[in-house]
């Protein structure tokens, strides 16, 4: 039983390995993928080319591109861009790291 109970944990920290989860505020709406977000708090998960935002039952996809810069932001920063006359979520720059999530329109 105890063997079974490390093997799934372990399984199950590999898959998670991967992902890497940031918490971002949103001040204003603004659409990711094809979901309009309201403003409030969220928690946005990357793996591999894909990030997902969620707040509660709120959830909704994008393709990302990461990409690191020389130093790191000072703080987390949302970028917004205008797109068929929706505010959309170009960016979010990560505080505390060198991590740019960039989204395409």
């Amino acid at each position: 039983m105890i063997r079974k109970a490390a093997f799934f944990f372990a399984v199950a920290g590999l898959a998670l390995a991967g992902a890497r989860s940031y918490s971002v505020s949103l001040f204003e709406k603004a659409m990711f993928g094809n979901t309009e977000l309201a403003p409030g708090q969220y928690k946005v998960e990357v793996n591999d080319q894909k990030a997902t935002i969620r707040q509660g039952k709120v959830q909704s996809e994008s393709p990302v591109k990461v990409e690191e810069n020389a130093e790191k932001y000072s703080t987390t920063t949302v970028r917004y861009g205008k797109s068929d006359g929706k505010t959309r979520i170009e960016e979010i720059r990560i505080g505390g790291t060198k991590t740019k999530l960039l989204f395409t329109m």
